[in-house]
């Protein structure tokens, strides 16, 4: 008995082993598939502010085209190239999402910090807004902001951006909130440290990683948002093209020209794919507990 004791803790532990080494490759993998995914957007949309296959307004193709030589991804219902308007529709997505996204970090960061050192009254208060702001579906506190302020391309960012930042604000409260309970924290602070070096050197530092990954899931979240809007007519105005106008327009002419509903389609859940990729790989290597596991 004491002689197989051994071998079996060893098995035991290059099995342990084994299974370590493949979790690591399996979220390297996971991340380096959201790179390359989000990536290949980012590339199409690089490659429009340099060159476009037609311009932008441009109707001289015969309507309904199917894909050709002369249009890669065919034409619409109004004769222009579908290619063309998916390069400029990946632009917007990316300029939207990373202003959201911005606007979202400011905002929440601040209301966050302000509520995690509040007095008790003034931070109940703010949870509790928080709270019923968080309750409205994104899309829906966005058409608000976009009917109030007019349908445009800044509107929806600034729309979007707005709806997020609660979710932000409360992710952040929660962290700091966590750190401040920490006991370097007391220490810094008998130390002599003044509360704006304890935020920059302490909480910042410690609740960055967590709160890129939230940003990270954000961003395909405000895609996601800007899309509906353009479908719903509340995004970007024409010519500018975008994706969730493309279907828009698309779904009367599936059957007969089903590309101009695919192309837009398969690039949103590219880049949506992509960046939640990215965000589970991100959280991994922010979690410490998940890499354990």
């Amino acid at each position: 008995m004491s002689d197989t004791a051994p071998v079996q803790v060893t098995e035991v532990q290059d099995a342990a082993a084994t299974a370590r080494r493949r979790g690591r490759r399996g979220r390297r993998t996971v991340l380096v598939i959201g790179i390359v995914l989000t990536a290949s957007i980012a590339l199409l949309a690089l490659t429009s502010l340099f060159w476009l296959p037609y311009a932008q307004a441009d109707t001289s193709g015969t309507r309904l085209e199917g894909p050709s030589d002369a249009h890669w991804l065919g034409t619409d219902k109004l004769g222009r190239d579908l290619m063309t308007q998916l390069m400029i529709g990946a632009r917007i997505a990316l300029v939207v999402g990373a202003g959201a996204v911005a606007i979202a970090a400011v905002l929440g960061l601040i209301i966050g910090l302000i509520a995690a050192f509040a007095w008790p009254w003034l931070d109940d208060t703010l949870s509790a807004a928080l709270d019923v702001i968080i309750a409205f579906p994104v899309l829906l506190l966005a058409m608000l902001v976009v009917a109030v302020q007019g349908a445009s391309l800044w509107s929806a960012i600034l729309a979007i951006g707005l709806a997020q930042s609660a979710v932000v604000a409360r992710l952040v409260r929660i962290l700091a909130r966590r750190v401040l309970g920490e006991q370097y924290i007391t220490a810094s602070r008998t130390s002599g440290t003044r509360w704006p070096g304890v935020v920059g050197g302490h909480i910042l530092p410690n609740i960055a990683p967590m709160l890129g990954v939230n940003l990270a899931l954000q961003f395909g979240i405000a895609v996601l948002a800007e899309a509906s809007l353009s479908y719903l007519g509340l995004g970007t105005p024409p010519p500018n093209a975008s994706w969730g106008r493309m279907l828009q327009e698309a779904q009367g002419t599936v059957m007969s020209a089903p590309v101009g509903a695919i192309a837009p389609g398969i690039a949103l859940v590219v880049l949506v794919l992509g960046v939640n990729f990215i965000a589970d790989g991100l959280r991994d290597v922010a979690d410490p507990t998940r890499r354990r596991s």
